[in-house]
């Protein structure tokens, strides 16, 4: 497994700039996949589907990073394969997304480490082992200096598979610039290093004299470290290269052939742990969500592919996708913010602070533009004929019934799922430690109707979804009052009824009403209500109401009235020994975009 990739920085997906011969010839003789996804957009998330089999929606792991628990029964799948008699090793990132990861990282692996391999395995028995290469990690291709990404990339590089600035095209979505192109240039040298990694696995593997019955998978944790990629709904964010590699001895396992055949088949990451227990001849645990797509117990392909993005870092977003046959339908219900966030990690970057600046100057075109505007309540991609999304098709006629056919199966997914992180992470989190959001989801407590009943509008901006948005105040389900609230963030205007009809609601018992309702009125006529409401929470001593307001304040027109107390919780966070890391992160970008403060490096790879 290799990082943050998508397909088109990869040899064997056309990409002839790129150096990854090993990747290539694992490619050409075995089956590349062009359909294959990520569950998530961002590592964490991604990662506690490939290791459950359970979509992240349903366990309450898709914010990066949160620690919730997960059920008891529910395993690392390499745990069946120990039971089995294999012996499994991870090389070795976890990053489960969760509170149980120790526990799950005990029962999976015989040994998760920096140096675990097959090679501690007895003589003679079979192994399950994963590498994992950082070399293609957003922190080398964006976030750390560019001093640390020579020493990190460039030097550990062998001079012939070094990628110049101007060896390959730009992505369009990107200004063509000699600055930009040093910094996409760090993307090609990562993969090509992970190439190179990976070509030492393989050879030590022939070494061992194990190529002959050993199959090999190659992916990506999820979609491009860059930005438009890494963290978004869409394409970039989820689209990953895969191959498996199948040596003469299994070649019948491959229900397409082999030797540089391409499947369109559409996978996910909830397929993996499955694929691999059918492979080894072990029953598939009937919580798994995907389907084994090789060995004894494949299941043909599902027609939808329903996959999810949500918050990351100090950035709260809610982001639902479903797939068929390589048409993208993603359904945003926070695109008040724009693809290109404001998460400290991501704003570090070098390429994100030229991306702002040519922003705010008025560098960039329409197509360039993109990363910083806000995004849609919807978007459809048809990702064969325009792998860079470049062109929505949900305004066009010819697609509509695609469209509709695609929202009626994602809503329905959304329903029968009852999808919890809807009920959002602030709710989640007073579940505590006992108990754990996937079975919480289950019961009849949780009214999911009632919560999906206003969720379902937020995003459109429209009369018809403001005036259900702004009658939905009134529900008596609180989180349901709160995507009433988030959704009338997203609308552009409101007549005096309207503002007077919001006001009312705007002391609503549950303290994140108040929050995104005050954001919305304030920068409507400057309420001093709001204003109050706001600086009270700001100034407040629970972190998480503290990022709320934060959040909210980097997506306002007036956010710089505010300095003044922002500044003031500066000071006050420099003496408290609170747990607000990431409120600590948002502001600090915050008070970047209004007084040029400089962002401070705190933790990269």
């Amino acid at each position: 497994m290799i990082e943050d990739t998508s397909p088109q920085y990869i040899g064997c997906y056309g990409n002839s700039a790129v150096n990854t011969p090993n990747i290539d010839q694992l490619a050409s003789g075995g089956v590349r996949f062009s359909n294959a996804y990520s569950t998530g957009t961002v590592s964490s998330p991604s990662r506690s589907t490939i290791i459950t089999g359970v979509k992240a929606y349903k366990m309450g792991t898709g914010n990066h990073r949160s620690s919730f628990p997960i059920p008891d029964f529910i395993k690392g799948f390499p745990y069946y394969l120990k039971q089995a008699g294999y012996y499994t090793s991870n090389n070795s990132k976890t990053d489960y997304n969760t509170s149980d990861a120790k526990r799950i990282i005990t029962d999976s692996w015989n040994e998760s480490s920096a140096t675990a391999g097959w090679w501690n395995k007895k003589p003679g028995q079979p192994f399950f082992s994963v590498f994992n290469f950082a070399d293609s990690h957003q922190s080398r291709t964006m976030t750390n200096p560019y001093h640390m990404y020579e020493k990190q990339v460039l030097d550990l590089l062998p001079d012939s598979l070094a990628v110049d600035d101007n060896d390959f095209q730009m992505p369009p979505f990107y200004k063509d610039t000699p600055e930009m192109r040093k910094q996409l240039a760090r993307v090609y040298n990562g993969v090509s290093l992970a190439d190179y990694k990976i070509g030492q696995i393989l050879d030590r593997i022939r070494k061992d004299g194990l190529m002959d019955n050993t199959i090999i998978f190659f992916y990506a944790d999820h979609g491009e470290g860059m930005p438009r990629g890494k963290s978004n709904g869409i394409g970039q964010g989820y689209k990953v290269p895969f191959v498996v590699w199948f040596p003469e001895t299994y070649k019948h396992l491959s229900p397409w052939g082999t030797e540089g055949i391409v499947t369109d088949e559409q996978i996910d990451f909830a397929d993996l742990a499955p694929t691999i227990l059918s492979l080894a001849d072990v029953d598939i645990p009937e919580y798994f969500d995907g389907r084994a797509f090789l060995g004894s117990q494949r299941e043909e392909a599902k027609e939808y592919l329903f996959i999810s993005n949500d918050g990351c870092e100090n950035s709260f977003n809610l982001d639902r996708t479903v797939i068929k046959n390589n048409l993208l339908y993603t359904r945003h219900f926070t695109p008040y913010s724009p693809q290109l966030r404001w998460i400290h990690y991501f704003i570090y970057g070098s390429i994100s602070q030229l991306i702002v600046n040519d922003y705010n100057s008025g560098k960039l075109s329409d197509k360039e533009a993109i990363v910083m505007e806000p995004r849609k309540a919807e978007y459809l991609y048809d990702l064969s004929a325009d792998p860079w999304e470049m062109h929505d098709l949900s305004n066009d006629p010819a697609y509509r019934e695609e469209l509709d056919q695609m929202r009626r199966a994602l809503e329905k997914n959304i329903v029968d799922s009852k999808d919890v992180l809807f009920n959002t992470e602030y709710e989640l989190k007073k579940l505590g430690d006992n108990f754990t959001p996937y079975e919480y989801r289950l019961l009849d407590d949780y009214d999911f109707n009632s919560i999906w009943e206003a969720a379902k509008y937020a995003g459109f901006r429209d009369a018809k979804s403001k005036n259900e948005q702004i009658r939905l105040l009134n529900s008596p389900d609180k989180v349901a009052r709160l995507w009433a609230a988030i959704g009338l963030k997203s609308q552009p205007s409101f007549d005096e009824i309207e503002i007077i009809q919001i006001l009312h609601h705007l002391f609503d018992p549950y303290p994140p009403v108040q929050i995104f309702l005050a954001s919305t009125l304030y920068d409507m006529n400057k309420s001093p209500e709001a204003r109050e409401v706001l600086e009270k929470y700001l100034s407040g001593s629970d972190p998480d109401l503290v990022l709320m307001v934060l959040h909210n304040l980097h997506y306002m027109q007036r956010k710089g009235d505010f300095i003044e107390q922002l500044v003031q919780l500066e000071e006050k966070m420099g003496t408290e020994s609170r747990n607000m890391e990431s409120a600590k992160h948002s502001l600090e970008v915050l008070l970047y975009r209004l007084i040029d403060q400089p962002l401070k490096m705190e933790f990269f790879w």
